[in-house]
C-alpha cells in the first residue's frame, strides 16, 4: 500500500542553491522569483528544527483517517518535546500540509517545504533560508509518496534519501504471491489501481506469482477519475471469469468504486485477496459480500495517550483551524457560530461529543499506519539527537544552535536502531524496514457485522518456507471453513501426467494416464517415468512394484500334473521291468532280447524322471542337468530301440540258408552299438557344457508385467545338435522298423517299434514349432510334454502288448506259438 515514507525531501533540506545540489555557494546572489501562490499549512508550530508533513486530508471532504495521521504526527512531536531523554532542551516544530490527494498538489507542497516558507522575495533580496525543514514525512499513499521521492531524481541533490517505515510494496507483492501459493490457488484474477501504487505493486506481484507457478486469468486496471463505464467493464470481467480468487492491488478509493459496482449486480462468490490499503480500512467493512476477504496489513499497535490527544479538541482549537472546523461540521452536521457563511444546517450548540463520535478519526482500535507516522517522527528525532547531542558524565548535552545539513541527518538516519512502545525501528541499506505483516481476515461477528481479525503473521526476514505463521480460524467466502479451490484444471492425480491445453496458460491442462510401463508418483506431474527393468507399475500407475517371478513350479497345477505323469511313467516302467523280470524265463521275454528290453526299460525310467528336472526354479546346476540328462537318456533309449530293430532284422536274415550274420551282431555287438551311439551324445553334451553351458536367466522381454525365470540355452547350436542327434537316431530307427514290419512271425516286434517310432517322431516334429512359439513357463511345459508323450509312446507300444500276453493270455506265451509262421 500506502507507504508511509520518509521521502526524498530529507536531503533537499536547503534551498535550491544549496552546495550539495551541485551549485556553488556563490550562487546566493541569484534573484529568486515566486512561481504561483503559497498554500498555507494545515498545522504548524515553530521550533529549533522543523519537520515537514504531507497528508491527503482532503479529497472532496475531510478524510478523518488522514486527519488522524497528521494529528498523530503532532502528538509524537509534542511527546518528544516533553521528553527529558530525547533531544532535551530542543524543541521540534512542524509544518503539515494537505496534498488534497493529488500528485501536482503533493509535489507543490514538497517544493514549498524544501525551499522554506519565507518566500516573499523582492528583486534585491537574497533567497531566504528561514523556515527550512530537515525532512518530510508523507504521503500515506504510495503514488503520492513516489511522486515526492522522484524529486531526488531531478539532479537537485547528490544523495538518495528515501526511507520507509512501512515495508516496500515489493515485499507485500512477494508475500501475496506466497500466500496464494500456500493455499494452492493457481488460477486467479488480478485488479489494480491505474496508478504508481497499483501498477508497480501488481507488476511485482505478477512477477512473483509467475515464479510460483500461478496463472492469471485476467489483469484489469482503472482509476477513480476514469469514466464509470471503465469500472463497469472491470466488474463484468469479474462476473464472467472462472477464477474464484481475486487479488486486488487497489487504493481504497478504487476498491470502493469497484465494490459499489459489484453490489448492484453481485458476481458468483469470490475470494478477495487484498493489499494493505483497503483490506485494513474499517470503512470498507460495510461490503458484507466480501466476507472472508484476506490480506496483509501493517501490524496493529498501541500508542499510549494518543486517543486522549485526539479527543482533546476544545472549541478554541477547532475554531483556530480551518481543517478542524470543517471536520467538526462534517462530523456533527452543524455549523460553528463563527462561520459567517452558514446557509444550511443548524448551529453547533456545544453538545457535540467526540467521545461518542463513530469515525476513523476517533477509532484507535486498529492503529497500523498511524504507528508508522509515529515511528517516522521518532526516527527523525533519534537522527537529530545523534547529530546535535553528546553524552557527558551521564548527562545529555544538546546544542540547539547547531546548523544541520540534510546529508548529516541522512547519515544518522541510516544508523538509527531503537525501540519505541515495543516496536523496533531500523533501516536497511535501501532505507527499508524489516518487512513484517499481519494477516487480516474479514469475519462476521456475533452481531452479524464484519470485523477484522488477525489470523497470522508474515516475516520476510525468516528463512524461506518459514515466513508464515497461520492460525486455523480463517473464515473464507460465504462463511466457509474450507479453503476455496481456484484452479483452471483440477490437479492431475499420481498415475497421470499434465498435457497443456493448446493456446491456454500453463495452469490449464488435461490429465492423461501414464503410458504402459511408466508411472508418476506426484500430483500434477509433468512427465511419467519408466519403472526399472525388474519393476512394473501397479494398476493405478503411481508406484513401481517388483515384477512377479514366474517359472514352472511344483505349486502350479500344471507343474503338479506333469510331475504326477512323470512319476507315474517311471513307476510304470519299473512295474513293467518287474513283470518282465518275474517272467524272464518265458518265451516272449527271451525271444525279444531280454537284455536290451531291460536296458530300454531302465532308460525309459530315466526319461520319465528326467522331466522332473525341468520343474522348479532354474539354477546353474539344474539348467545344465536338465538338458544334458534329457539328451543322453533319450539317446540311450533310442539306441536300445535301434538295437532291438537291428536284432529283428538280423534274426530273420539268419534263417536264410548259408547266413551267419548273427555272429556279427551278437550280444557284445548289441551292447557296443548302444554304448557307441550314447557316447556320441555324451560327447556333444560335454562340448556344449564346456563351451557355452545353459544358465538361469530372467526373461524380461516375453511379458512386460512379469519376469520369466528360465534356462537360457547358452549355445543354441549345442541344444539343436543334441535334439538333432536324437531326431537322426529316431529317423534311422523308424526306417529300419518299417523295413522289418512284414517279416513273418507271430510276434514280430518290428511292428511295435514302427508304431512307437511313428509316435516319437510325430511328437518331436510338432514339438519344434510349439517350443518356439510358447511363451514363458509354457515353453518348459511343452518340452516336458514332448518328453512324456514320446516316453509313454515307447513303453506302451513296445511293452504293453507283451505284458498283456504275459498277464492275461499266458497260453500264447509258448515257444510253439512264437515259432508258427503266418500263412502267406
Amino acid at each position: 500500500m500506502g507507504l508511509f515514507e520518509l521521502s526524498s525531501a530529507l536531503v533537499l533540506g536547503g534551498s535550491l542553491n544549496e552546495t550539495n545540489n551541485g551549485v556553488s555557494a556563490e550562487a546566493s546572489s541569484v534573484q529568486c522569483k515566486l512561481q504561483g501562490t503559497l498554500r498555507p499549512p494545515a498545522f504548524s508550530a515553530d521550533g529549533d528544527y522543523i519537520i515537514g508533513g504531507v497528508f491527503s486530508m482532503h479529497l472532496y471532504i475531510v478524510d478523518s483517517r488522514e486527519l488522524r495521521f497528521s494529528r498523530a504526527m503532532i502528538f509524537a512531536i509534542e511527546e518528544i518535546n516533553n521528553s527529558p531523554e530525547l533531544l532535551p532542551g530542543i524543541t521540534l516544530g512542524y509544518q503539515i500540509y494537505d496534498s488534497c490527494a493529488s500528485v501536482p498538489g503533493t509535489i507543490k507542497v514538497a517544493f514549498q517545504l524544501t525551499n522554506g516558507l519565507d518566500v516573499v522575495f523582492h528583486p534585491s533580496d537574497n533567497c531566504s533560508q528561514s523556515g527550512m525543514v530537515l525532512a518530510i514525512i508523507g504521503d500515506s499513499g504510495s503514488t503520492l509518496s513516489i511522486s515526492i521521492s522522484r524529486l531526488g531524481l531531478l539532479s537537485l541533490q547528490q544523495y538518495p534519501s528515501f526511507f520507509r517505515t512501512i515495508p516496500s510494496d515489493r515485499f507485500q507483492a512477494d508475500a501475496l504471491a506466497k500466500l496464494v501459493k500456500h493455499f494452492g490457488w493457481t488460477w486467479i484474477g488480478a485488479v489494480r489501481s491505474d496508478s504508481d501504487y497499483g501498477n508497480n505493486g501488481m507488476a511485482s506481484f505478477l512477477d512473483a506469482a509467475r515464479k510460483e507457478g500461478i496463472c492469471v486469468e485476467y489483469s484489469e486496471s482503472f482509476y477513480r477519475a476514469h469514466p464509470r463505464s471503465r469500472v463497469r467493464r472491470v466488474a463484468d470481467v469479474i462476473r464472467r471469469s472462472t477464477a474464484v480468487v481475486i487479488v486486488a492491488f487497489l487504493a481504497t478509493g478504487e476498491m470502493k468504486l469497484l465494490l459499489e459496482e459489484l453490489e448492484k449486480e453481485p458476481s458468483p462468490p469470490r475470494q478477495w485477496i487484498g493489499s494493505e490499503t483497503w483490506v485494513t480500512d474499517p470503512q470498507m467493512l460495510r461490503f458484507s459480500f466480501c466476507a472472508g476477504a484476506i490480506g496483509f496489513g501493517i501490524q496493529q499497535s498501541v500508542i499510549p495517550g494518543l486517543r486522549e490527544f485526539l479527543l482533546d479538541l476544545p472549541p478554541s482549537k477547532v475554531a483556530a483551524s480551518t481543517l478542524l472546523t470543517e471536520f467538526w461540521e462534517d462530523s456533527f452536521n452543524c455549523r460553528l457560530a463563527e462561520n459567517l457563511f452558514v446557509l444550511f444546517g443548524h448551529v453547533c450548540d456545544g453538545s457535540e461529543d467526540l467521545q461518542k463520535l463513530q469515525s476513523p478519526y476517533t477509532d484507535t482500535s486498529q492503529l497500523r499506519v498511524t504507528n508508522m507516522v509515529y515511528k517516522a517522527v521518532y526516527a527523525l528525532a533519534h537522527a537529530i539527537h545523534s547529530a546535535v547531542c553528546q553524552e557527558t558524565n551521564f548527562t545529555t548535552q544538546c546544542e540547539k544552535l547547531t546548523k544541520l545539513e540534510s546529508k548529516q541527518i541522512l547519515t544518522h538516519l541510516k544508523k538509527v536502531n531503537f525501540s519505541q512502545n515495543g516496536y523496533d525501528v531500523s533501516f536497511d541499506a535501501n532505507g527499508d524496514p524489516v518487512a513484517t505483516y499481519e494477516l487480516v481476515n474479514w469475519q462476521k461477528s456475533e452481531t452479524g457485522n464484519l470485523e477484522m481479525v488477525t489470523v497470522g503473521h508474515y516475516d520476510a526476514s525468516l528463512p524461506v518456507g518459514q515466513e508464515f505463521r497461520l492460525s486455523s480460524n480463517i473464515t473464507w467466502m460465504e462463511g466457509r471453513t474450507r479453503v476455496p479451490v481456484s484452479v483452471c484444471s483440477d490437479s492431475c492425480l499420481p498415475g497421470t501426467r499434465k498435457v497443456l491445453q493448446k493456446g491456454k496458460p500453463s495452469c490449464c491442462y488435461d490429465c492423461l494416464p501414464c503410458p504402459e510401463g511408466e508411472i508418476s508418483n506426484q500430483t500434477d506431474s509433468n512427465d511419467c517415468f519408466p519403472c526399472p527393468s525388474e519393476f512394473w507399475p501397479n494398476s493405478e500407475r503411481n508406484t513401481c512394484l517388483l515384477k512377479p517371478v514366474e517359472f514352472l513350479s511344483y505349486n502350479d497345477i500344471l507343474g503338479i500334473i506333469l510331475a504326477a505323469f512323470s512319476v507315474g511313467g517311471a513307476c510304470l516302467a519299473i512295474i513293467t521291468a518287474a513283470v518282465f523280470f518275474s517272467h524272464r524265463a518265458s518265451p516272449i521275454v527271451r525271444a525279444n532280447n531280454s537284455e536290451l528290453s531291460f536296458l530300454l526299460l531302465f532308460s525309459l525310467t530315466l526319461c520319465f524322471l528326467c522331466s522332473l528336472t525341468f520343474i522348479g526354479a532354474p539354477s546353474d546346476w539344474s539348467c545344465m542337468l536338465r538338458h544334458t540328462a534329457f539328451g543322453i537318456t533319450f539317446v540311450l533309449c533310442i539306441s536300445c530301440v535301434l538295437g532291438k530293430t537291428i536284432v529283428v532284422l538280423m534274426a530273420f536274415k539268419a534263417t536264410l540258408p548259408g547266413s551267419n550274420v548273427m555272429k556279427w551282431f551278437g550280444p557284445p555287438q548289441q551292447r557296443m552299438t548302444v554304448v557307441s551311439f550314447t557316447f556320441i551324445q555324451v560327447l556333444i553334451c560335454t562340448i556344449w557344457l564346456v563351451l557355452s553351458p545353459p544358465f538361469p536367466m530372467k526373461n524380461l522381454n516375453t511379458y512386460k508385467e512379469k519376469i520369466i525365470l528360465e534356462c537360457a540355452l547358452g549355445s543354441a547350436i549345442g541344444f539343436w545338435a543334441v535334439l538333432g542327434y536324437i531326431g537322426l537316431l529316431a529317423a534311422f530307427c523308424f526306417i529300419l522298423a518299417v523295413l522289418a514290419r512284414k517279416l513273418p512271425d507271430n510276434f514280430n516286434e518290428a511292428k511295435l517299434i514302427t508304431f512307437s517310432m511313428l509316435i516319437f517322431c510325430a511328437v518331436w516334429i510338432t514339438f519344434i514349432p510349439a517350443y518356439v512359439s510358447s511363451p514363458g513357463k509354457l515353453t518348459v511345459a511343452v518340452e516336458i510334454f514332448a518328453m512324456l508323450a514320446s516316453s509313454f509312446g515307447l513303453i506302451l507300444c513296445i511293452f504293453a502288448p507283451k505284458c498283456f500276453i504275459i498277464l492275461f493270455q499266458p497260453e500264447k506265451n509258448t515257444k510253439k506259438n512264437l515259432m508258427n509262421k503266418n500263412e502267406s
